[in-house]
């Protein structure tokens, strides 16, 4: 009896503690995916372009006018991809589907299976070093094996940066290969905001090192690996949503409800774009960084600096 009575203490103890436990972080739902719990958030802006930035840079739309007006949405509890989709995860579902390939690796090389690099006499291996992996050496008194080497270090290199060269339809395949799919913008846009609708993943100040904008100085290599940059990460935890590539998602790139400014493009002809790229080098400027700011892109189109990642449903 005295342990029917202590017993039933425990549980009754372990049910208060439960009732006045802080609310935990969002957490990681399955490998590389986070949390998004259900509520509310500030999606859009009120901004206007009291600087005169279209003018000064000849942009042909105006400034925010997309982004208006500013309005709380409620959302339910989803999952979202931790960080961009990577080369190696594409090649992967490429590999195991016999899908099309992005252009650019057939162009660099990236698309060459390791064991025709392996199997390929030295002479083949220089030609391909120097044209398809344009590697910066002379190749002429290296070894087979310092160039098979060579090529297969910059491979693990490429494998680590985010997939680009896709369009909506291919990020729209490999999300549904994977079980999931293509987060909607609102789902976007806040787990890059968090609830309160930050200007920025990691606040309201414009913070250029805390993001890769393709500013690298001297280097050719604008975009970096995924989750690079550690300081690019929103209050959900997820990384990578002001710079580096942009993202595809869902929508097709509409008026928001109330919003009086038209744009030739509403009306099922572009999906949107959302996040910033590090393509401008350093004509990049803070707006397009910006967690509102809204591109968009005939669906069938590909960029060097557009990307995806996925979401799912919560149960």
């Amino acid at each position: 009896m005295r342990f029917v009575v202590l017993l039933l203490v425990l549980l009754l103890s372990a049910c208060s503690s439960q009732e006045n436990a802080q609310p935990v972080k969002p957490r990681t739902a399955e490998e590389g995916m986070i949390l998004v719990p259900a509520g509310d958030f500030v999606m859009g802006s009120n901004k206007v372009d009291k600087e005169g930035i279209q003018k000064q840079f000849g942009f042909v739309d105006p400034l925010y006018a997309d982004e208006h007006p500013q309005h709380r949405l409620s959302l339910k509890a989803y999952f979202i991809d931790t960080l961009e989709v990577s080369n190696v995860q594409y090649k992967d579902f490429v590999q195991r589907t016999s899908y099309r390939e992005p252009p650019q690796w057939i162009q660099s090389g990236y698309n060459v299976h390791e064991d025709k690099l392996l199997n390929a006499n030295t002479d083949r291996l220089r030609l391909i070093a120097s044209d398809y992996f344009k590697l910066d050496r002379d190749t002429s008194t290296m070894s087979k094996e310092a160039i098979l080497a060579a090529l297969q270090a910059v491979q693990r290199e490429r494998d680590k940066l985010p997939v680009t060269g896709v369009s909506w339809y291919d990020a729209y395949t490999y999300c549904k290969y994977a079980g999931k799919r293509i987060p909607t913008e609102a789902e976007w846009e806040k787990a890059a905001r968090g609830a309160q609708g930050a200007e920025y993943p990691w606040g309201n100040a414009w913070l250029a090192a805390n993001t890769n904008t393709g500013d690298q100085g001297e280097s050719d290599a604008t975009v970096v690996p995924v989750g690079s940059t550690a300081k690019d990460r929103s209050p959900f935890a997820v990384q990578d949503m002001a710079g580096n590539v942009s993202e595809w998602v869902n929508d097709w790139y509409e008026a928001y409800p109330g919003a009086t400014y038209r744009h030739m493009a509403y009306g099922g002809i572009h999906k949107v774009v959302r996040g910033g790229g590090a393509g401008a080098g350093h004509y990049a400027i803070s707006a397009f960084f910006r967690s509102a700011r809204r591109a968009h892109a005939d669906p069938s189109a590909m960029s060097t600096d557009v990307g995806f990642r996925c979401a799912k449903k919560a149960h």
